[in-house]
């Protein structure tokens, strides 16, 4: 088992909204991945008090708990029951209703001797490699099949597109988004490595083209994590001047990708 993990900042002054994790049991027979993505919030009131820092840390751990214990269940129903409980831990205080409440995309894998489990929610992206070197990505595409001048809006959550039907889903404080995930399993004996990446990471496959999803993993494999990352941020520099011109998002995100060698 080999594993590598990188997560940075898209500022040094602002808190890294994504949370990482990798559980390998004592048991020794398996492990998971945990990706999210936290989702920065347009300027304004949210209806809870809490940051998107928090917010994430509180489901990454409810979900690296429940993966690992929760052998019987499901990953949508990890996810679902991760997001209940997440939700509990501040509905006294915050209005869970409101649209801006602190969310996250979801990238998760988890694999026993026999099995290799995955669920992706909205744009971070999970990357299978079989034993020939067949890369797999496994994405959920509705944020990237909105038009342009919805994803270009800063009233994008209050627009009614995220977790509305003709929208995409995130989570949030609505467990029955978990049965909106791309989820499935294969064999243990056809996945060799997996990676999970936020779309900070992703940016160097998905927006500047450097190179497709096998040699993106292949990259991974081959120079590390820091590697992708440094070079995605070599490219969000040299494209701060054309990221205005086409209405992208901010220059640099933050960025995170989490590696397993089976």
């Amino acid at each position: 088992m080999r594993t590598d993990l990188v997560s940075e900042p898209g500022d040094a002054n602002r808190p890294n909204e994504d949370f990482a994790g990798v559980a390998l049991p004592a048991c020794g027979q398996g492990g998971c991945v945990i990706l999210l993505d936290g989702v920065t919030p347009p300027r304004g009131a949210t209806g809870c008090t809490h940051s998107v820092p928090w917010f994430t840390s509180r489901l990454g751990g409810a979900l690296a708990e429940l993966t690992v214990s929760g052998q019987e269940l499901t990953l949508p129903e990890i996810l679902s029951r991760a997001i209940a409980r997440t939700a509990d831990a501040h509905a006294d205080t915050c209005d869970l209703s409101h649209p801006r409440t602190p969310q996250a995309t979801v990238a998760l894998a988890r694999w026993s001797a026999d099995l290799v489990e995955y669920l992706v929610l909205s744009d971070s992206a999970l990357l299978l490699q079989a034993p020939d070197g067949t890369v797999t990505p496994v994405l959920d595409d509705r944020l990237a099949r909105l038009p342009r001048s919805a994803l270009a809006s800063a009233a994008l959550v209050d627009a009614g597109l995220r977790n509305r039907e003709g929208g995409f889903f995130t989570a949030a404080a609505d467990p029955s988004v978990a049965a909106r995930a791309v989820a499935g399993a294969l064999p243990r004996d056809r996945v060799r490595a997996l990676a999970a990446l936020s779309d900070g990471a992703t940016r160097w496959t998905e927006w500047f083209r450097a190179g497709d999803w096998a040699e993106l993993l292949a990259l991974v494999a081959g120079e590390g994590a820091r590697s992708l990352v440094d070079r995605v941020r070599k490219l969000e520099s040299a494209d701060r001047e054309e990221r205005a011109f086409l209405g992208r998002g901010k220059t640099h995100d933050d960025a995170t990708v989490v590696y397993a060698e089976l």
